[in-house]
């Protein structure tokens, strides 16, 4: 999954909103566990919605598959607060092309998103070592710029669009989640 450009232009780190922020960063601890018990990262996306999250694998034959199915997902979300995409590609440094595992996300009606992501090695037998913290990768598209705030959608619009196909408790956990893979 490393078909994506993410042009870095910025001198200093940007103010990334909180939501959208503690849900790249949720995404990032995810694929990380993932890599680290051997699994391939599926491309997924992690929707803020209400007080859930929803977690959607989006595999596909090729890079632009997987990200026109996250786009699809995210561009028709109701009510959400923000989205991350994360995928396991690379980012190219002063020292060349490294391995990352990248999240980019945005939230309702922001022209950019963000890229941040976690620079990391492969030992010999596979097993990755990342670097300690993340970093800003630089803008990303944002899947969510053409979306109306949460806070403009009713509740009925946003029961049907994610009630009717998960068996919600609001308290936090949803029954019926895709979890990524």
């Amino acid at each position: 999954m490393a078909d994506r450009i993410i042009e870095t232009t910025a001198e200093e780190v940007p103010e990334i909103p909180d939501t959208l922020e503690k849900v790249l960063m949720f995404s990032l601890e995810e694929a990380k566990e993932k890599m680290a018990q051997g699994a391939d990262v599926v491309p997924f996306t992690a929707l803020v919605v209400r007080e859930n999250l929803f977690i959607e694998s989006h595999p596909g034959e090729s890079a632009e598959e997987c990200f026109a199915f996250a786009r699809h997902t995210v561009e028709g979300a109701r009510g959400a607060e923000a989205y991350a995409l994360c995928y396991d590609g690379y980012v190219e440094i002063d020292d060349g092309t490294r391995d990352a595992l990248i999240a980019e996300g945005g939230v309702p009606g922001e022209d950019e998103g963000y890229a941040v992501g976690y620079v990391y090695t492969l030992d010999d037998e596979g097993r990755p070592t990342f670097e300690g913290e993340p970093a800003y990768i630089g803008e990303a598209p944002n899947f969510m710029a053409d979306l109306k705030d949460a806070s403009e959608y009713d509740d009925s619009e946003i029961d049907e669009k994610y009630l009717d196909d998960y068996d919600v408790d609001l308290g936090g956990e949803a029954e019926g989640e895709e979890e990524a893979e």
